[in-house]
């Protein structure tokens, strides 16, 4: 799953000297461990917030 600019990501990886293939392998990845952490962000922050 692509839910971003992998375009962007790749010159971004070459720009910080990264192998294009080694970056194109690992970015889905941790694209998915950035989801999850972003999920259970927002889970913490709805039982946090009481309504109006």
């Amino acid at each position: 799953m692509i839910g971003w600019d992998m375009g962007a990501a790749l010159t971004l990886a070459r720009a910080l000297g990264v192998n294009a293939l080694i970056a194109a392998e690992l970015l889905p990845e941790i694209e998915a461990v950035m989801v999850r952490k972003l999920n259970e962000q927002m889970a913490e922050r709805s039982t946090t917030m009481t309504p109006i």
